[in-house]
């Protein structure tokens, strides 16, 4: 059961995409942001390090994008043509067949053998800007689709290694090159799976008419213009999973939710009937629970059930969680099989905690210590099934001698990092509160100034447990003591969502007294 919320804000959209009611992904687009993974622009090339055998090319961020030698790709002088060729309006937009290849570049060459400080150069965002660094490109386009990713200036077909059946890779792979045009190759997505060739050919045409606006839109183009946008995140999720089913697909923003209609019904128009508009008062991830999953999933530390929990830990150079199983153990269970039943609950939240955090780089995970080399092939086969739905690229290296496993995750946006803690709402982050003895006698102060100068006929004293405990046990208590003393009952109310120091006081009409009044 697969469900995405969409919060459509004035500052952006947040996305929350929810597994069997389970937060798995989260995507936090801000107004205005640029340089998304996908998007091609108009760079300028600025200066080249030969030692790092790469070049900085000025796209219009703050701070020059990175471009490596081996993201050139071997159709680099291919691109290069074309992009001048479209620039000066030499290049009309349409059938790829008529335009000429240049020889491919080796592997070993230098990158100002193909690029030139000042040239202007078709780029895409292979990276978006992650902390003090810029964007990272490629020079390797590739446009994907619902089905088929394509590839200018290749004259190959490919199929995704998700699509194990052989005969279905063969009718794939036979069906795009009867569709395909000279000089642009294809690449089968998983979600091509089962499609019927009326949908494969719908899907090609469209990626060729979204080839023929790049071309467009490179006549006359300036450095740093935004040449072919992605779309927003909510449509390249949706674009992304159209091979599972989502139960429901729901947006708070009655514009945004048309626009995701129609974009929808061109995609998929089977799964409209799941798009809904919520009008409730609640914010939209309050009502469906998102908010709370949020902050119970991105502290330093993460509980399961059973009692067992992670450590999550970041640094400059890795990430780092330990695997912890608390001092439940079922009766009946060996230490060796609860070790195990541990292992495998964590691998599955490791594997959503990756998404969820967009975690990159080198991770180490220390699970408890298997001794059976069966177990901890189990494991194993468990951590890589966790990650199969795993869109990011990453490898899963064997448990070390040591009992750690190493991960490497590919990061291409900035990592989700959410604060849980807040600060105390008794001292507000000072680390210090007003005596107690104090709190007290300025509660009873307040009481029998309501009780000798108001003229409230009924009073109700909302207040932390603790506090109530205070003024109620006992006999004579406190309560009892203001009723002998004013003749007025005061109804003490205790509330654990209170702090410690919280009280307030309300009337016969469950009007709220302001102090003083």
């Amino acid at each position: 059961m697969n469900e995405l919320i969409i919060d459509f804000n004035s500052s952006g959209e947040r996305i929350a995409l929810l597994k069997d009611k389970k937060l798995v992904e989260l995507h936090n687009e801000q107004v205005g942001s640029n340089f998304s993974v996908g998007d091609l622009y108009i760079g300028v090339v600025k200066k080249f390090k030969h030692e790092l055998r790469a070049a900085f090319v000025d796209v219009g961020y703050h701070k020059d994008a990175f471009l490596h030698y081996h993201d050139l790709g071997p159709h680099i002088r291919s691109l290069n043509k074309l992009t001048r060729a479209a620039m000066q309006g030499g290049f009309k937009p349409g059938d790829m067949s008529t335009f000429k290849l240049e020889p491919e570049t080796l592997k070993t060459g230098r990158i100002d053998d193909n690029l030139k400080k000042g040239q202007k150069v078709l780029v895409q965002i292979a990276k978006e800007p992650i902390s003090s660094k810029g964007p990272r490109l490629s020079t390797e386009i590739s446009i994907a689709g619902k089905y088929f990713i394509f590839v200018p200036f290749l004259n190959s077909v490919s199929v995704s290694k998700k699509v194990e059946d052989r005969e279905e890779r063969q009718r794939l792979k036979t069906l795009a090159q009867s569709l395909k045009s000279e000089n642009f190759g294809l690449i089968c997505r998983t979600a091509a799976q089962g499609q019927s060739a009326q949908e494969l050919h719908k899907d090609i045409i469209e990626l060729k008419e979204k080839w023929e606006v790049v071309v467009k839109n490179l006549r006359n183009a300036k450095p740093g213009q935004l040449i072919l946008g992605e779309g927003n995140r909510s449509q390249l999720v949706l674009r992304d999973m159209l091979s599972e089913t989502f139960n429901s697909i729901v947006t708070n923003d009655k514009d945004y939710f048309d626009e995701l209609k129609k974009y929808v019904q061109k995609l998929s128009p089977e799964m409209t009937k799941a798009l809904k508009l919520y009008k409730g008062r609640d914010p939209i991830f309050r009502h469906f629970g998102v908010d709370k999953q949020i902050k119970a999933s991105f502290g330093k530390t993460v509980s399961m059930p059973g009692g067992s929990y992670l450590v999550i830990e970041h640094t400059e150079a890795l990430h780092v969680i330990d695997v912890n199983s608390g001092s439940r153990q079922r009766s009946g269970d060996t230490q060796d099989q609860y070790a195990l039943q541990v292992n495998i609950q964590s691998a599955e939240e490791i594997a959503r905690q990756l998404r969820l955090r967009d975690m990159g780089g080198i991770i180490v995970i220390d699970f408890i210590d298997l001794r059976n080399p069966g177990d901890k092939k189990q494991l194993s086969v468990a951590l890589k099934k966790a990650m199969a739905d795993d869109k990011a690229k990453h490898t899963i290296l064997p448990m070390s001698k040591f009992g750690l496993v190493q991960i490497t995750r590919q990061r291409v946006r900035p990592e989700m990092n959410i604060t849980t803690a807040e600060d105390c709402p008794m001292c507000n982050g000072t680390g210090k509160i007003e005596a107690s003895i104090l709190l007290s006698d300025q509660i009873e102060a307040t009481v029998e100034h309501l009780l000798s100068f108001g003229n409230h006929k009924k009073i109700e004293l909302w207040l932390h447990p603790y506090l109530h405990a205070y003024f109620t046990q006992g006999f004579p208590n406190k309560q009892w003591q203001w009723f002998r003393k004013f003749r007025k009952w005061v109804k003490l109310v205790s509330d654990a969502s209170y702090h410690f120091s919280e009280y307030h006081f309300f009337d016969a009409n469950d009007e709220e007294i302001q102090v003083g009044d």
